[in-house]
């Protein structure tokens, strides 16, 4: 539980960077609208206050936060309380899944991904955004994780980690976006993604868990 507490506390805090930041929130939305499906059952694991959820259509979610979920169902979504390592629904139920900024707080990747292959449709899509640990904001978020409320029990992943814990899990890698190539106090534009990983702080990778092809 130790994960949520900063969660629980300073909800409001949290929803209120994505209006701090709003030319970062943006461009994240923009790297990830491509791979969500705009038709179909979606659930987001780690929903947090909603953010991502609502404006991509995908309407429930669940978090382990009941405070993060009371401001995801004022956005109008249906939530569940619950953790990523054991989802409470039956199997094949979803269409997609997103997942953002999620994996670096959960206590097992693995059985997360798991989970994920687990409820997901044959043929189903994540997408999954996170923070590259490798990135110029990777590596900022990381010397300033024991400063930060949120991240200091955060533990952040490269593209290369991400890719090989997929595989394991069963899934199979489609395609890769990026964003924030410079820090978000520079962030007064909005900026567009590209494809792959590897300059973007923000990356996006589309995985299925049936081969392609």
């Amino acid at each position: 539980m130790a994960k949520i507490e900063p969660y629980e506390a300073h909800a409001d805090r949290y929803d209120a960077w994505f209006e701090r930041h709003e030319a970062a929130y943006i461009a994240e939305l923009l790297a990830l609208r491509p791979f969500v499906p705009l038709s179909g059952h979606g659930l987001e694991i780690g929903v947090g206050s909603g953010r991502f959820a609502a404006p991509l259509g995908v309407r429930i979610g669940i978090d382990p936060s009941r405070a993060m979920l009371g401001h995801a169902r004022a956005r109008g979504l249906e939530v569940v309380q619950g953790i990523a390592e054991a989802l409470p629904f039956e199997d094949s139920r979803f269409d997609h899944l997103l997942v953002v900024t999620t994996l670096c707080f959960v206590d097992s990747p693995q059985a997360m991904l798991l989970q994920a292959r687990r409820v997901l449709k044959p043929g189903g899509d994540l997408v999954l955004g996170f923070i590259d640990r490798d990135s110029s904001l990777g590596r900022h978020y990381e010397s300033h994780r024991e400063a930060s409320v949120f991240y200091r029990d955060a533990t952040f992943y490269s593209a290369g980690e991400v890719e090989r814990l997929l595989v394991e899990a069963g899934f199979y890698v489609r395609s890769w976006a990026q964003t924030l190539t410079h820090a978000l106090a520079d962030d007064e534009q909005i900026e567009a993604a590209r494809p792959g990983h590897g300059q973007g702080g923000f990356v996006v990778v589309h995985a299925s868990n049936d081969k392609v092809g």
